[in-house]
């Protein structure tokens, strides 16, 4: 296994938080304590720590609604996020943005996105502005499956491709697009096939084996970066909870989602993979387990003990300070 101890540790650590901090998120909203909606990156851990681990703090990546595992594995504070999700004052956006809107500017997460395919061009004009500032940052745009079906998918890779930006797309191929299976609104066997159509690199992995995300993102970052241009990245994974949670799930059965889980349960896949290599042992896997449980409960009361935003601040921030008003 051609990782270092300390790598393995990290991959580890950063899908065992977003697995921990999904599964208290969807305890707390089902106990009602979290307003508004909330739609969990359970299953899919592999693809944000395995593509996060290729790029810089000064990188940039732009999320989805489904967006916790981005922002964590981007290395966002769990603290502000937590309570952002709370509807606090003290999180990312002051409580007023939510599970679905969460950015950190000074690690270059530009922000998750409600809005089905709203990060395509936001993730190509954070290209263009680093190739222009001639700087080698790259821009991360994940999207899902049902998002590669809108227009602006079409436009974001043609405008990166024709100008040959520093732009990796990641499909998150979780075979659902909210309530409706991939293969009945899409053409192609593989969504990187369309990158056939911009002349530019279409590249399928297992989305939910870290060690072939982390090499394929590697190769597309590198790409990237010495002014080769963009990359169509398809992470082939499965969705394990419902379009948000509460979702009552009527077009699938229960049956087919456990046999997912089983089988491809990313954390699972690399716990195995790493002790039957005898890279780490279960003494390693367990402090990092304990770690993270702790730092998770310690958002949890940061964002319960957290003031909730004034009446007043409603109005604020609503425009940038010193900026035009327009």
């Amino acid at each position: 296994m051609d990782f270092s101890e300390e790598q393995l540790q990290d991959f580890y650590r950063v899908m065992f938080t977003i697995r921990r901090f999904e599964e208290k998120v969807n305890e707390l909203f089902l106990g009602g304590e979290i307003p508004g909606f909330v739609h969990l990156y359970i299953g899919e851990e592999a693809i944000a720590t395995g593509v996060m681990a290729n790029l810089r703090k000064t990188d940039y990546i732009t999320s989805t609604h489904r967006g916790h595992g981005h922002t964590i594995a981007k290395g966002a504070d769990l603290n502000r996020m937590m309570a952002e999700i709370f509807g606090k004052a003290t999180g990312y956006c002051k409580g007023k943005g939510g599970s679905m809107h969460i950015a950190d500017f000074t690690i270059g997460m530009l922000g998750a996105n409600g809005v089905v395919g709203g990060g395509y061009n936001l993730a190509v004009g954070a290209g263009l502005a680093a190739k222009l500032r001639g700087q080698d940052q790259v821009s991360v745009c994940f999207f899902g499956d049902g998002a590669s079906n809108r227009g602006t998918f079409h436009e974001g890779l043609n405008m990166a491709a024709a100008w040959k930006l520093p732009v990796i797309f990641v499909c998150e191929n979780n075979q659902w697009a909210s309530t409706t299976p991939y293969r009945t609104t899409t053409s192609v066997e593989n969504i990187a096939d369309r990158a056939t159509g911009y002349g530019i690199p279409g590249v399928v992995v297992d989305g939910n084996n870290v060690f072939a995300v982390y090499e394929a993102a590697q190769a597309a970052v590198e790409r990237a970066r010495s002014g080769g241009g963009p990359t169509l990245l398809e992470t082939k994974t499965y969705r394990i909870k419902g379009h948000f949670v509460g979702d009552p799930e009527m077009y699938r059965t229960r049956e087919e989602v456990q046999q997912q889980f089983e089988t491809n349960d990313p954390l699972n896949n690399f716990k195995q993979a790493v002790l039957n290599a005898n890279s780490l042992t279960e003494k390693d896997l367990e402090e990092i387990e304990t770690a993270v449980q702790a730092a998770i409960e310690e958002a949890v009361d940061f964002a319960r003990e957290s003031p909730f935003p004034k009446p007043e601040e409603l109005f604020e921030d609503l425009y940038v300070e010193g900026g035009e008003t327009l």
